[in-house]
């Protein structure tokens, strides 16, 4: 373990590693942005995955280096050649992924900082030098923030500004008017292996209509493109009496983001844009069953969290909360039924109360 911390003075070159996901991403700005307030002569590097690269390639003062996991072993080739005869003086390895770790022994820093004991597994542990500090029961961006931390600063910059080009306004503009007050659903989650985060689309569908009847919000639908999310949008369609604006699949991230920018509130669970929404201040009601929200819910809108995870948590493992591993997932397909359309559209009367007064 190096006693090099806290560094006594800023560091001439920083490269930070975290590949995906895109919500882990986004959390990672506000880091950014800690460090390009307090050390502005820094150069900052970011080895970034390839989607995610699409929606923060034009952060202000940050080189990217792409490393594209779709290549498979080449992909490490690719970046030996785009990092040689380089060195930093820090690296934070922020993702505690086997891939991730692989890619860090290709970064030449003398101080590699990753997470604590705790935190560090997939054996990250084997692969840097520091650590921040244990803390338990932390948000996701909390603990970017504690890299900052053990570096020596403590004043947190909480600000985001992710640049939205007017090519990604654009592609909003031309399907929705300007003066339509917005609610945007993003029913889905990623496609992963028992990642049961989706609610039912008939539930959605009353959401909808309640939001229309009582505040005259129209709803977009946005989300990728793979047919569990184009089902469940086209589901959501024929169960809702007030058509939402189909977007599944016709958006990129940064026309995501701009719709997002545009929308007087979210409802999503647990889902990268429910994090990209927290990045351009708009609110959200996040739908929380499988995963608990005051780890990975919108950072700023944890109060408008429906969270039925201590329901789904003491049923599927008889545990409470404060029993449970944190972070621990509920691994069944009907936890999401704990939440209730009643419960939702009361956050919905909550959120837009608040923003009233």
């Amino acid at each position: 373990m190096t006693s090099t911390l806290p560094l006594q003075h800023a560091p001439q070159s920083l490269c930070l590693l975290r590949l995906s996901a895109i919500g882990d991403c986004t959390h990672v700005v506000p880091l950014v942005r800690t460090l390009q307030k307090h050390w502005p002569e820094t150069n900052i590097t970011w080895v970034i995955g390839k989607a995610e690269y699409q929606l923060l390639k034009d952060l202000d003062d940050v080189e990217f280096i792409v490393f594209d996991k779709s290549r498979g072993w080449r992909a490490y080739l690719d970046l030996r050649r785009q990092l040689k005869g380089r060195q930093f003086d820090v690296l934070l390895h922020m993702q505690v992924a086997m891939r991730a770790s692989l890619a860090s022994t290709l970064i030449k820093a003398p101080l590699k900082l990753g997470y604590d004991q705790d935190r560090a597994k997939d054996k990250q542990s084997l692969f840097t030098n520091a650590r921040i500090a244990a803390v338990s029961q932390q948000h996701v961006l909390d603990s970017f923030f504690e890299f900052a931390k053990a570096l020596g600063l403590h004043e947190r910059e909480l600000r985001w500004d992710i640049p939205i080009p007017d090519s990604a306004k654009s592609e909003i503009d031309r399907v929705l008017e300007r003066s339509q007050k917005l609610l945007v659903i993003n029913a889905c989650t990623s496609n992963r292996s028992r990642n049961w985060r989706n609610w039912k689309a008939e539930y959605y569908a009353e959401v909808i209509d309640y939001a229309a009847e009582t505040y005259g919000l129209h709803t977009v639908l946005s989300g990728g493109p793979d047919n569990i999310e184009t089902e469940m949008a086209a589901a959501i369609v024929r169960h809702a009496r007030h058509t939402p604006t189909n977007l599944v699949g016709q958006t990129s991230l940064k026309g995501l983001l701009a719709l997002l920018d545009r929308a007087v509130l979210m409802v999503s669970p647990d889902t990268g844009p429910a994090h990209m929404a927290t990045a351009v201040g708009t609110p959200v009601v996040g739908l929380f069953a499988t995963s608990n929200p005051y780890r990975t819910g919108p950072y700023l809108s944890l109060d408008y969290a429906v969270n039925a995870y201590p329901q789904a948590l003491k049923a599927e493992y008889d545990l409470d909360v404060d029993r449970a591993a944190w972070g621990q997932r509920v691994r069944n397909p009907e936890a999401m039924n704990f939440i209730k359309v009643s419960s939702v559209c009361a956050k919905i009367d909550q959120l837009l109360d608040t923003q009233r007064h």
